[in-house]
Parts: structure tokens; C-alpha cells; sequence
């Protein structure tokens, strides 16, 4: 094998960003009757480019494997759809999207952001590559084609519709082959359409210590300082950017063809500010984090084993994938932490990979009575503040791990 290249500007990849060993897919959840099958691990290390300061992983699966059979449905999360409910009421005047316009959605899971358009009378189509969560967008009623996005697709979709709008929110991570996917963009924007883009803010990631974010299925971790020049490689320019408290910090990109000559905006301008004084034109930035998942996991450890020598109990909360590479590379399992609880039913009953941890509903919680309520899923701790606030009826905490330990 040679070198690792960037799969953005095709540099030999050489710095560290961070090396959280081995660990199973993060998605790779387990039925009760298989937990004593062998399971696949696969380094988990992040580099950074020092060219182009895109975050990335080296891809160690197909996404076949991945996506074959999703345990992810978007629409258990009420943050989520609520996310997908603004964006719609703000997206149509800001564009002044017309009936006509047609909206296409790469990624888009089991349709509930698309299900807010279609409400509304608006053409939609959905590509998502998971059969079994497009299959329940199409019984919801959201068209959705079941392939993989990328110059062919976009060509072949191209020629009966072509995109005013086209929304890629939380899939450029997922993309092993990031050039075929920006082509396919390009390919598939109406003349004077517009694409938004939503991706976790690397900004964030390295200031709120968020490494258990990285996990196979994450293949890049953007910022606007790596993103521009990727898609102005294909013909493709941003003209503003938003900021936004989802997923622990995201931006929004709005992107144009290039040639419609679009003048930046006030968001652009201050968002490139912003990333030059965090440093993200720095490679020691990015080589200064790889000390911060071992602080992390000390932290966690002593708590949960101080817990469990009290005799306090301790549950999970969110069968997350950030979650599963928090848990595996701290080396977390029933020995410290019981069960896991989560809403979506997709997950209920299943092991989580590696620490094999069932899955339960939450009403489980409210049976069993833990002393903590661990939050793996810290990105809506809002919203399990609010819907598991009865634990605090028995006595019973909420444990946030993320950016740091707190116990509320």
C-alpha cells in the first residue's frame, strides 16, 4: 500500500489528529442471540491535512457495509424535526422558492425533512443509499431513489429533474470518494439553483472535546476553510454561511454555480474570520487535540468507577454512534454502566457493538430507578433534560460528558 492522500486535494496525509485504537463500526449494533459471535474491529485514527485542513479517516469498509441495514431513523429525534421544521419555514422566503421548484435531498434517511416540503405542496425527491429507512420515507409518502450520490446518479437523475434546491445536510462525512459526490452537485443544481450544506463545525469538535464524534461512518470532518476550495474545484462557490447549535455546533453553507457570480455575504466573512483567529489555518491546531480524548476518558473512568464503588447504579441514555466510540475507547461496559435506553424502537433490544449494552425503551429507566442517567447522546441533552425529567423524583441526576463531566 502507498501513503494515505487526502481524499479532498490528494496531499500525503502525515499528522495525527486523533488515535482512538481500535474499535467495531459504530452502527454495527448486535442481536442478543449474536453476542458471542467474533466482531470486526478496525483502527479508528484521524489525520489532518496539512495542505488543505480537512479532518479525515482512512475508509476501512465499504459503504455497503455500512449503510445495508441503518439503525438510523431521523425522525425519533425532536430536535431533529424540529431543526427540519425551521429550515423549511425560513428556506422557502429566503429563496423565494415558487410551487415549481423542484427539492432534492442527498441522504435523506426516512424523509422527514422532505415530508415538511411536500406538506406543502412542493416537488420532492429523496436519494438515500439505506434501503430499509428509504423504504419507510416512500410508505410516508417522499419519492426517494435508493442509490448512492455521485456523478452517475446525479446524471441519470439530472435528465427529468433537475434541482432548484438541492439539501445536503450531515452526509459530505459519510463520502469516501468526495470529488465523484461535489461533481454529482454540480451536475445536478438548475442553472440558478442553490444548495445548502450542513456538516459539524471542526471548530467545535477541537474546542468542545468532542472526539467521540469520530467514528468509521464519519469519513471527514469539515470546515469552511476546507470546504471552499473542494467544491471550487468544481465549479461550485459559497456565497454565506450560518452557524448552528444542532449536532454540537454545525454550519450551513449556501452554495451557487460559480459562474452566476454571487458576492459574499456577511456570514462568509465572518465565518472565515472566525476560523483563522480558532487557528484552523494552523496544522499545530489540529496536532495540539490528539492529547485530549486520553484527558476524556481519564475523567469518565474515575467518575463511573466512583460511582459504582458508592453503590450508585448508572444508565445510558441515546444508543448513539457517538455514543458507541465514547463507551469502546474508554473502555466502558456493564461492569460501570448497565443499559442503554433510547426511542427509536429500530435499536430497542439490540447490544451495542463492543460493550454490548442491550438497548431498552426509556420506560425502562422509570422502572429500574438509577442513581445517573448517563447521556451518550449529549448533542440533545436539552431534550432528554426535558423528557426524562421524572428521574428526578427518585433522586436520580443527569451526567453530561461533553465538552466536560457534568453532573446536573
Amino acid at each position: 500500500m502507498g501513503p494515505l492522500r487526502c481524499r479532498s486535494c490528494g496531499a500525503q496525509l502525515a499528522t495525527i489528529f486523533a488515535d482512538l485504537g481500535i474499535s467495531p463500526l459504530a452502527n454495527a449494533f448486535l442481536r442478543p442471540e449474536r453476542e458471542e459471535a467474533v466482531e470486526s474491529f478496525y483502527p479508528l485514527h484521524a489525520f489532518v491535512c496539512d495542505r488543505c485542513f480537512l479532518v479525515q479517516l482512512e475508509a476501512v469498509v465499504t459503504p455497503e457495509e455500512i449503510f445495508t441495514n441503518y439503525v438510523y431513523f431521523s425522525s425519533f429525534s425532536d430536535v431533529w424535526l424540529d431543526h427540519c421544521s425551521r429550515y423549511v419555514e425560513m428556506i422557502i422566503p429566503h429563496l423565494d422558492l415558487s410551487r415549481e421548484a423542484r427539492i432534492i435531498e442527498i441522504a435523506s434517511n426516512d424523509g422527514a425533512l422532505l415530508g415538511f416540503f411536500r406538506r406543502r405542496g412542493f416537488q420532492v425527491l429523496g436519494i438515500e443509499p439505506a434501503a430499509n429507512v428509504a423504504r419507510a420515507a416512500i410508505k410516508n409518502g417522499v419519492p426517494t431513489e435508493i442509490a448512492f450520490f455521485g456523478k452517475n446518479t446525479a446524471a441519470r437523475i439530472r435528465s427529468t429533474f433537475a434541482a432548484d434546491l438541492i439539501i445536503a445536510n450531515n452526509v459530505l462525512a459519510h463520502v469516501p470518494d468526495l470529488n465523484d459526490f461535489l461533481a454529482g452537485l454540480k451536475l445536478l443544481l438548475s442553472r440558478n439553483g442553490t444548495i445548502t450544506i450542513e456538516f459539524p463545525h471542526v471548530a467545535r469538535l477541537i474546542s468542545d472535546r468532542q472526539f467521540d464524534t469520530i467514528y468509521h461512518e464519519h469519513l471527514s470532518y469539515f470546515s469552511l476553510l476546507a470546504a471552499e476550495p473542494a467544491l471550487a474545484r468544481h465549479g461550485l462557490a459559497v456565497f454565506d454561511v450560518e452557524t448552528l447549535p444542532v449536532h454540537g455546533g454545525s454550519l450551513r453553507l449556501y452554495v451557487c454555480h460559480r459562474e452566476n457570480g454571487r458576492q459574499p455575504e456577511t456570514g462568509l466573512v465572518t465565518v472565515r474570520a472566525a476560523e483563522r483567529a480558532a487557528g484552523l489555518d494552523r496544522v499545530e491546531t489540529y496536532r495540539d487535540f490528539a492529547s485530549v480524548p486520553a484527558a476524556v476518558r481519564s475523567e469518565l473512568l474515575e467518575f463511573l468507577t466512583d460511582a459504582r464503588r458508592a453503590g450508585k447504579r448508572v444508565v445510558g441514555y441515546g444508543a448513539a454512534a457517538k455514543g458507541n466510540t465514547l463507551l469502546n475507547y474508554c473502555g466502558i461496559g456493564s461492569a460501570l454502566i448497565e443499559y442503554v435506553a433510547d426511542r427509536s424502537p429500530h435499536k430497542q433490544g439490540l447490544l451495542l457493538p463492543g460493550s454490548h449494552l442491550r438497548v431498552h425503551a426509556p420506560a425502562r429507566v422509570f422502572e429500574t430507578k438509577p442513581d445517573y442517567l448517563f447521556i451518550l447522546a449529549w448533542n440533545l441533552k436539552d431534550e432528554v433534560l426535558n423528557t426524562m425529567a421524572d428521574i428526578r423524583t427518585w433522586g436520580g441526576h443527569f451526567v453530561v460528558p461533553i465538552p466536560r463531566l457534568e453532573v446536573v
